[in-house]
């Protein structure tokens, strides 16, 4: 008894039109037809249909078929390399799932770069954005320092700068920089590699800074702005007077 091309295509667990796909494409021959023109396929064509169908569902190339099927050392390469590509695959499933599950666990760290989890829930909304930002162009080494400096116990004037409205007076700003620049010199000290960002970057310098000017200028208010330039000068005044 021989099967229609649909009965064939049921037994093998797929479609009409993968099979007639598989006809124009070279991989399944044509069958005889009966004198009034329909095919009629037998056991050779569902066994040749399964294990096209077995290559396929391992995720092999309808082009590479013809090659793996010669079992010599073109054959073994298509597979190593398949077997390469599904390995990254699962890697990066991995990484994934890994990643979903920290954002379960804590869904602030949604706002952190990859592996980033062990930051202070209080970090402010625009250390989180800076982290982020500065994730595109720092070095590994950099960012390790980036997020080793942010996870330590935020000061009281570190607090007070985070919460400075954009209309704070003149007298509050410089007694905020005051306070400030002793810490920002500390943590030079204690982080060098983020003392010059352009030499952290694995960027160009052109980019590096333009994503550092961007940030400052999105994600910090006038006031924040000023203390700041209030701190470089008066760090600047303390190298001057060293010198």
């Amino acid at each position: 008894m021989a099967w229609s091309t649909s009965q064939l295509a049921e037994l093998a667990g797929t479609t009409l039109k993968t099979v007639r796909h598989y006809h124009k494409v070279g991989l399944l021959d044509e069958p005889e037809r009966t004198a009034n023109g329909y095919k009629r396929y037998g056991a050779k064509h569902l066994v040749r249909l399964l294990r096209i169908r077995r290559l396929v569902d391992l995720g092999v190339p309808l082009s590479d078929i013809p090659s793996v099927e010669t079992a010599d050392e073109g054959a073994a390469h298509i597979l190593r390399a398949l077997d390469a590509e599904l390995a990254a695959s699962i890697e990066r499933q991995q990484r994934i799932r890994r990643e979903l599950a920290a954002i379960l666990d804590n869904r602030a760290s949604i706002d952190l770069p990859t592996d980033f989890r062990t930051l202070p829930d209080d970090l402010s909304e625009a250390d989180r954005s800076f982290l982020l930002a500065y994730s595109s162009f720092l070095t590994p080494s950099a960012m390790s320092a980036f997020q080793e400096q942010l996870a330590a116990p935020r000061s009281d004037v570190g607090a007070e700068f985070d919460a400075l409205p954009a209309d704070a007076p003149e007298d509050v700003r410089q007694r905020i920089a005051e306070r400030l620049a002793p810490e920002v010199r500390k943590q030079q000290e204690d982080h060098p590699l983020l003392h010059d960002l352009e030499a952290a970057s694995r960027r160009g310098a052109a980019i590096t800074q333009s994503v550092v000017v961007q940030a400052v200028v999105e994600f910090y208010n006038e006031a924040h702005i000023d203390v700041l330039q209030r701190v470089n000068a008066l760090l600047s005044k303390d190298d001057a007077a060293e010198t």
